[in-house]
């Protein structure tokens, strides 16, 4: 077989209905900053698609392509990649190319037959199931008494669903011989804090014990009372701010959901203070490097205000990811929900690991941090708390 045969080939299978899923891996050049490539079908809008996930190191990106254009795409990936595994409804397939493109091919039938249904998958995927009534769904207005999702809720269905496979994904790094203590910092109206109160307490039975904290004196009182009335008795909202909150010495899991600017900084540094397992948060109205950022060699993207805004909120997510594994975090930057739904849209996802950063990261953090003339307000809330040593202070 050859490689363009392989390509039609692959594409012909991958569209016919009887793909499951595969994956592209070891990249031909050690620059390739994509690792491999999980690749599924899915239904869009009546139509087949196949999904593109691009593992980075730490960030995962998602590519829908339309079922007739997937033949190039197809072709990029295998001239940057030796290797495809894929399985069919009816075969598993190795495919392995030589450096001069020559194609081996291996091929398993399968003894149980699967079948493809993309939108039974597509509604699986949910750990949330959308006909199921949930009390607090309901209460909080997402879902009808009769457990169907409102059609003008249903993109914060997804959004909670989506939250929860992050903290589904979480849970082998929560301790598991006693009370697991999480802290919400920035509750709002708490539909994702009572959706991780849900899915741990009653879907999980984990001995969790929640606090959800804002400033907003009204909402608290409102969600005190739907915790209440559900009978969530792990679960308590507070009235207070994130810097003065001083009520715990240790905390295994911090959620800061859309804190505002440098208040998601502050919640950051409290969870590492805290020593905390998991941290899950998805920032908010970075004003910070906007006004603080000056680098000539980037003055063809910033004289440009709306390039400045955008670049400014990606580089200070670079910059609180970085700080995290600094201080030993295993840390990356994941797509919340779709972009087209709301603009924020990234979710840092941080584990603690406990490994000590190399003097080459630390040094490539400052060479970042330097070119862009920012003192971020994280590396000073850290820097005090001596949870974190730069290069600066050895000399």
């Amino acid at each position: 077989m050859q490689f363009e045969e392989l390509v039609n080939e692959l594409a012909r299978r991958m569209t016919d209905g009887s793909f499951i899923s595969g994956t592209i891996s070891q990249s031909r050049t050690k620059s390739d900053e994509v690792k491999r490539v999980k690749v599924k079908p899915i239904e869009l809008k009546g139509e087949l698609h196949i999904q593109f996930e691009y593992q980075y190191e730490r960030v995962l990106q998602h590519e829908n392509i339309h079922s007739g254009d997937v033949r190039g795409k197809l072709k990029d990936l295998l001239e940057r990649f030796k290797q495809v595994h894929a399985e069919f409804l009816d075969e598993k397939i190795h495919v392995q190319l030589s450096k001069k493109f020559k194609v081996m091919w291996k091929s398993d039938q399968m003894h149980s037959k699967k079948v493809v249904d993309l939108s039974h998958n597509r509604k699986k995927q949910y750990l949330l199931d959308e006909t199921t009534p949930y009390p607090f769904l309901i209460r909080l207005g997402v879902q009808s008494p009769d457990g169907k999702v409102k059609k003008q809720k249903y993109d914060k269905f997804r959004q909670i669903n989506r939250f929860i496979e992050f903290i589904d994904d979480s849970l082998a790094h929560l301790p598991k011989d006693r009370t697991i203590r999480i802290l919400d910092f920035g509750s709002g109206k708490s539909y994702l804090t009572f959706a991780l109160y849900h899915y741990l307490r009653i879907e999980k039975g984990l001995d969790i014990y929640v606090t959800g904290l804002d400033l907003k004196k009204e909402v608290i009182e409102e969600c005190q009372q739907i915790a209440k009335d559900l009978e969530y008795d792990k679960l308590e909202f507070l009235v207070g701010d994130i810097n003065e909150y001083d009520k715990e010495n240790a905390v295994d899991m911090v959620v800061t959901l859309h804190a505002c600017d440098v208040a998601t900084d502050m919640a950051l540094a409290r969870a590492v203070r805290w020593g905390a397992s998991v941290i899950l948060s998805v920032p908010c109205c970075q004003h910070e490097l906007f006004s603080q950022i000056q680098s000539p060699e980037l003055q063809v993207m910033l004289k440009h205000g709306l390039i400045k805004e955008r670049f400014s909120a990606l580089a200070t997510d670079s910059i609180r990811a970085e700080l995290l594994t600094l201080v030993g975090y295993e840390t990356q930057l994941l797509e919340f929900i779709d972009m087209e739904h709301t603009p924020k849209n990234i979710l840092i996802r941080a584990y603690q690991t406990g490994k000590q950063a190399s003097l080459e990261a630390v040094q490539t953090y400052e060479a970042f941090r330097d070119m862009l003339g920012a003192k971020p307000f994280l590396e000073k809330e850290l820097l005090q708390s001596r949870h974190l040593s730069l290069n600066e202070q050895k000399k």
